[in-house]
């Protein structure tokens, strides 16, 4: 599963820059929205990915904090998730905006011919 994880990591990162790299604004902020992803992704990944540990410390067992989940990341992505929403529409809340005013999409504000 820990390749599987990987592999999911690079491929958002590898996305996300290629589509950072392209001319339109749209792809280029479909791009950090998938570098975000990868970057999400990342940091839950480093709270240990366990299965059937408690989230919270039981007062009864051990306090033994190898028995239990670290709540830091899962907390950190999910402020991460809704910052990263926000962001998302005030992006393309501006890039409709751009596009009304300069009658094109494209990053430099120029169509370039092939």
């Amino acid at each position: 599963m820990e390749v599987v994880y990987a592999l999911a990591i690079g491929v958002l990162t590898g996305s996300g820059v290629w589509l950072l790299l392209r001319p339109r604004t749209f792809q280029v902020i479909m791009g950090l929205s998938l570098l975000s992803y990868a970057v999400n992704l990342f940091i839950f990944g480093m709270g240990r990915l366990t299965v059937g540990s408690a989230p919270i410390i039981d007062a009864i067992k051990q306090t033994d904090p190898s028995l239990y989940d670290d709540p830091v990341p899962q907390a950190l992505v999910l402020t991460a998730i809704v910052i990263g929403f926000a962001t998302t529409a005030l992006f393309l809340v501006v890039l409709l905006a751009s596009r009304g005013l300069t009658g094109t999409d494209h990053v430099d504000g120029e169509d370039s011919e092939p």
